[in-house]
């Protein structure tokens, strides 16, 4: 059951990805396109997914938003791995004082509430889709250095790395050619249950109108333009609150299977 649910959750990911990058040719009308004439029009055959209190249609909406909501996502988690393995296999590997000014760095970001960081740092850099991915991948990669910092104390006395010390490597040759490979794997279940996280934060940020603005659509600027007409526009609400509910436990799905395959103790 657990492995079909992990395929069905790859197929629906690859889904959402084509869906995303064909959304220019897909979207029935022009997203930002404004129809004051047919604002808050309940789903149809004209427009599939009704529209917004614009006129806007939100099927088109929908499509572009998927780009934005999943590109933050990718990219912001891509960042924040290679700041938090970067930071985390030089902590581990080096040991002594960079060890100790990497994790108290990281206990000092981990003290300050995240959702606090979060929006003091697009406060200080402004909205915006390049602010977001930088300010997730900022105040993402703690978790991420931690563990890559773990798996490398745990490689260090190793014969494999013994060895590559005897042949007298440098110990940022050391990192990189032995300790760092062989401490991926968790990584890389970390990245995909990272991508939901990341997903949930731009669609916070955009429907608090502190991440992508507008006229660019986001799944949570749409729902964001829903709030105010949940009687009169249920469709707003649920459409953008499915898609991310839907893409972060598919998300989540699909690392559960990628930690499974990577379970030392199946292969």
């Amino acid at each position: 059951m657990a492995a079909r649910l992990g395929r069905l959750a790859m197929l629906y990911l690859a889904l959402l990805v084509l869906l995303a990058l064909a959304a220019p040719w897909l979207s029935p009308a022009d997203p930002a396109a404004q129809v004051l004439a047919e604002r808050l029009q309940a789903p149809s055959a004209a427009h599939w997914m009704g529209t917004d209190d614009l006129g806007r249609d939100v099927l088109s909406r929908m499509l572009v938003g998927a780009r934005v909501s999943l590109g933050v996502g990718t990219l912001a988690v891509a960042l924040s791995a290679l700041i938090g393995v970067g930071l985390g296999a030089l902590a581990g590997g080096l040991g002594g004082w960079v060890d100790a000014l990497i994790m108290r760095s990281v206990d000092v970001l981990l003290c300050v509430p995240t959702l606090f960081l979060v929006l003091a740092l697009i406060v200080f850099l402004g909205p915006g889709i390049f602010n977001v991915v930088l300010v997730i991948a900022l105040t993402g990669w703690t978790d991420m250095a931690r563990l890559v910092r773990a798996e490398i104390l745990s490689l260090r006395e190793r014969e494999f790395v013994m060895a590559g010390r005897a042949a007298g490597l440098k110990p940022l040759s050391l990192i990189s050619r032995h300790l760092l490979p062989n401490a991926m794997s968790p990584v890389y279940v970390s990245l995909t249950f990272g991508v939901s996280g990341a997903i949930l934060m731009e669609s916070g940020l955009s429907f608090l109108g502190l991440g992508v603005q507008p006229p660019t659509a986001s799944w949570g600027s749409i729902l964001s333009s829903g709030r105010d007409y949940i009687s009169d526009g249920w469709w707003l609400i649920l459409f953008p609150s499915l898609a991310i509910c839907s893409a972060m436990l598919a998300v989540y799905l699909v690392g559960d299977r990628v930690r499974e395959a990577l379970d030392p103790r199946k292969l």
